[in-house]
Parts: structure tokens; C-alpha cells; sequence
């Protein structure tokens, strides 16, 4: 697709914006350069989320969990609970079970050999690349989404998995693989956006064959991305049980499809008489959530499940949902994030 003088301007010209324009963030840290460990924290926290809602999320988490050997040893429980609130739990649980993992079969450290990597649960191709890349300096690509919609448009056209992988190896800077992998990262992100490109601010754009192609043809499309996903509408009711300055909160089954295990305001029957306390919106997964909070009474419960009584600050330690989190934060029951 792109020859070797091509592919020498994108390297120089990407390399020298992301030199000026780069964000400033915790994980591209000075003190934090060729951590693997908390490379791999961020990549795995920055799937499916935004950058700036992760970022007090992995200050957070480093500052308990300042070690590959800490997060390994600690209970699921306490992992969850500093999860808490960003969503898609499974990659929660899938960091811990590769820290354990690394901690019996790897002494505790993040290979640098990539079929090595391959084998820690969680990590596939996209983070094995960049987490060795970026901590340690070798040269493997790591395409995600944002890097597939640079390289698709650079080609002008659609490009297959195993086309995109070839050509990201093709493109990736041998001196400097890591920033050149989050530069592309980054122009994803900031200026090659999905619906409305900013092609005048990219630097790129005269080696960019869809910037070059929509010239000739305008209102020209980009190549397609994989379609946008399809949330399902969720109505859900909840009660806010107090005992003086306790409240009542249950606990989801192991064998739950979404957030097993994790702590939870119960449920009440659909039109419950009472006021309502609280209406809010809220998406995880599949779901767009629109949810309601009663005050209630045990009578009221959807169906009897596993719960305790907690004090406010015994509630804050636990492993809530984000919803929950949200929900007792609005009713002032648990202070502000």
C-alpha cells in the first residue's frame, strides 16, 4: 500500500506532532517511563472508555495497587471496589487473573516476549503490542479502533485484519515504536475523528489518500468503521432501605451476565406507591438505564436476596456498581467522587 519513501513522511511528520501536541497524561509520566506494569493498567482501563474519565481512575488504582505483585495478592473484592464506577467489570477481573498469573508463572513481571504475553489471560494482540512498545521499546504495532480509522483513511479504502496489522508494521517507527504507536492513537483520538475528520488540522493530510481522494470528490465518504453499537433500553427500580443511619444494599449472584458479585441497591416491584426519591440515566454495556429510587420498605422487595446493613463508609469500601455509586452520591449518602 505505502512505499518506503510514504511511509518515511507519515513517521516524520506523525513523530514531530505528537512531539508538540501530545497530552499530558498520569500514565506518559516521566517516573512511570518502561513500567509495563502500569502500561498495561491503562491500556486495559482505556478500552471502551474515555481518557478523561479513566485518568482519576488510574491515579487512584496506582496509588493502591503500586505493584503488579500488590494487585495479584489482593482479594477481587478490593480490586473491584477502585473499579468501581468505570464499567465493563470483566476487565477488572481479567487484570487481576493476569497478575496472579504472572506472579506464579512469570516472576511477577510483564514479559518482553510476545508470545509470551499472548499467554496472560486478557491480553490479545492490540495490548501484547502496545504494552511492549510502549514500556520496553520493541517494535510491534497495536492497532485499536482510532489506529484501524488513521490507517483505512491513509489507504483510502477498507482494509482487512490481517492488511491493517501489515501495514501498521510497515508504518512503525524502529527508534521510536512506542510514541509512534500512540501517536497514531492520538491523531485518532484528537483530529481523524470518526464523523467529522479535521483534516485541516492534521499532519498528514497531504499524504492521506481519503484527504486526497475527497479533494477531487466532494463530500467524498470515509471507509467504513464497524458499526456503532446497539443499546438496549432498561428500566429499573430500585428501593432506599434505611435503619437509622444504615442502609440496606444486596449482593448480584457469582452467576450473574453483568457485574457478578458486586454490591447493589435492591429491588422493588414496577410502580411502587411512594415518591420517587430519584430518576437518573445510566449506560454500561449493552444497556441504556433509565432508573428510579424509591423510599421503600423490606415488603417491597422485588425478591429476597443476599444483603446486609452498612454504615455510609462501610458502603463507600464495598464493591458497588457505578449505578449504585452514582445513585447513593446524589442522595448525599456518600460524598462526592
Amino acid at each position: 500500500m505505502l512505499s518506503s519513501s510514504h511511509s518515511s513522511r507519515i513517521r516524520k511528520n506523525l513523530l514531530r506532532w505528537y512531539d508538540r501536541n501530545h497530552r499530558v497524561l498520569p500514565w506518559r509520566a516521566p517516573e512511570l517511563r518502561g513500567n509495563a506494569y502500569a502500561t498495561w493498567v491503562s491500556e486495559i482501563m482505556l478500552q471502551q472508555t474515555r481518557v478523561a474519565v479513566v485518568v482519576p481512575y488510574f491515579q487512584r488504582f496506582l496509588a493502591r495497587f503500586p505493584s503488579l505483585s500488590s494487585l495479584a495478592r489482593a482479594p477481587i473484592s478490593e480490586v473491584l471496589r477502585h473499579w468501581s464506577g468505570l464499567g465493563y467489570y470483566r476487565r477488572a477481573r481479567q487484570l487481576h487473573a493476569g497478575a496472579q498469573w504472572l506472579l506464579t508463572q512469570a516472576n511477577g513481571e510483564f514479559p518482553r516476549d510476545y508470545a509470551a504475553a499472548l499467554q496472560i489471560p486478557g491480553v490479545g494482540r492490540y495490548t501484547a503490542g502496545a504494552v511492549l512498545s510502549i514500556a520496553y521499546g520493541q517494535a510491534f504495532p497495536a492497532v485499536d479502533g482510532n489506529v484501524r480509522r488513521v490507517l483505512q483513511r491513509l489507504a483510502g479504502r477498507s482494509l482487512s485484519p490481517a492488511r491493517l496489522e501489515a501495514e501498521a508494521q510497515k508504518l512503525l517507527s524502529p527508534r521510536r515504536p512506542g510514541d509512534f504507536n500512540q501517536a497514531l492513537m492520538e491523531l485518532g483520538a484528537l483530529i481523524c475523528l470518526p464523523a467529522r475528520p479535521q483534516c485541516s488540522a492534521c499532519p498528514l493530510r497531504r499524504l492521506c489518500r481519503y484527504k486526497l481522494g475527497a479533494r477531487k470528490r466532494p463530500g467524498a465518504a470515509p471507509p467504513r468503521s464497524p458499526a456503532a453499537p446497539v443499546f438496549e433500553p432498561l428500566n429499573l427500580h430500585y428501593g432506599l432501605l434505611q435503619n437509622r443511619r444504615r442502609i440496606w444494599l444486596t449482593q448480584r449472584p457469582s452467576t450473574a451476565d453483568w457485574m457478578p458479585e458486586l454490591w447493589e441497591l435492591p429491588a422493588i416491584t414496577d410502580g411502587a406507591p411512594h415518591p420517587v426519591l430519584l430518576r437518573l440515566r445510566h449506560s454500561i454495556t449493552r444497556y441504556r438505564i433509565d432508573a428510579r429510587v424509591y423510599a421503600a420498605t423490606r415488603r417491597q422487595l422485588l425478591q429476597p436476596a443476599p444483603g446486609a446493613w452498612f454504615l455510609p463508609a462501610e458502603a463507600a469500601a464495598l464493591p458497588l456498581t457505578g449505578l449504585t455509586r452514582k445513585i447513593l452520591r446524589r442522595l448525599l449518602i456518600l460524598k462526592p467522587a
